[in-house]
């Protein structure tokens, strides 16, 4: 059964989908975009895509921001997205990647107002977004975090992300599995494609929003599991270099790599060098509701059944 591509309005093949050299958004970065997991559930024999419209809101406000028209609601979105992966017959866990990009096979034009539109979304197989056997082991990046008025942070934009491709780079080639940015002013701000927080006994900390950070979808879940199922207090605010090197457990978030504990900070172990135990119970609570295992939960996933059949 082939993978199956929404692109110029169609469904198509995805290896039918392709964009010219000449394309705007290939030269200049001029798109947004966003990373969407669809969990697979045997037992079910469906998939939960996680929440999927706040996915698409945020891409729309990306898109704004760039000046790109979008002809499709968030429920046309949706739809979309959901026919991409039901067409595609998967049967494991996805990663989708939607786009609203300037199509125009222009070079040498930097007027984003005079620029054609377009949009596409495609679904692959995907596994584990960091290859670990556990904790990960982290540096502080030398790269510092982009601020908001050199490129809007906010937004997951396609030209933003050499930012985090140079950090990650850098800490793989180094030994490392992730590095972990600092804001221009020198506070802890995020990993190269997850949020952070950082744990002190019953207490959990993060970096602001105006550190710089991307509102993260998993963030604001995690923080709400905290709060409601742990009875934990999240507090947001600035964060200092020193504090990773200190705290009693460190955790990354984000859609490709879920809920992720950090083993060690450049070398110094955080904790016990391992999971931490607040950390391993949000894990749990985290996948049993991208999985679709958690009723209570069940309004953050939108649930597909694969078509037996290409279609």
């Amino acid at each position: 059964m082939p993978n199956i591509a929404f692109h110029d309005g169609e469904y198509v093949r995805l290896e039918d989908a392709k964009v010219g050299i000449m394309t705007h958004a290939l030269h200049y970065g001029t798109g947004a975009f966003e990373g969407i997991r669809g969990n697979w559930n045997e037992r079910d024999g469906k998939m939960y895509i996680f929440k999927l419209r706040e996915h698409y809101e945020r891409m729309l406000a990306g898109a704004k921001l760039l000046w790109i028209d979008v002809p499709y609601s968030p429920e046309e979105l949706c739809e979309i997205t959901a026919q991409v992966v039901e067409r595609s017959g998967f049967r494991s866990d996805v990663y989708i990647r939607p786009m609203a990009f300037k199509r125009e096979e222009k070079v040498a034009n930097l007027n984003l107002r005079s620029l054609g539109d377009g949009f596409f979304c495609l679904a692959v197989p995907f596994g584990d977004y960091i290859e670990s056997d556990g904790a990960l082991n982290c540096c502080v990046a030398s790269y510092r975090r982009i601020d908001d008025t050199m490129i809007p942070a906010r937004f997951k934009l396609n030209g933003l992300y050499l930012n985090s491709i140079l950090a990650k780079t850098d800490a793989m080639a180094s030994g490392f599995d992730e590095a972990i940015m600092l804001s221009q002013d020198g506070h802890v701000c995020e990993g190269t494609g997850e949020n952070i927080f950082l744990v002190y006994g019953d207490r959990i900390v993060t970096p602001t929003l105006e550190s710089n950070v991307l509102p993260g979808i998993t963030r604001e879940v995690v923080m709400e599991l905290a709060r409601e199922e742990l009875e934990t207090e999240v507090e947001e605010r600035l964060i200092d270099r020193s504090e990773l090197y200190v705290a009693d457990e460190v955790f990354l978030t984000g859609t490709a790599a879920h809920v992720q504990g950090v083993g060690t900070v450049d070398h110094r172990p955080v904790g016990g060098g391992g999971t931490g135990p607040l950390t391993k119970q949000l894990q749990d609570l985290y996948f049993g509701i991208v999985r679709g295992n958690n009723p209570k939960y069940a309004h953050m996933c939108t649930t597909v059944a694969p078509r037996v059949t290409a279609g």
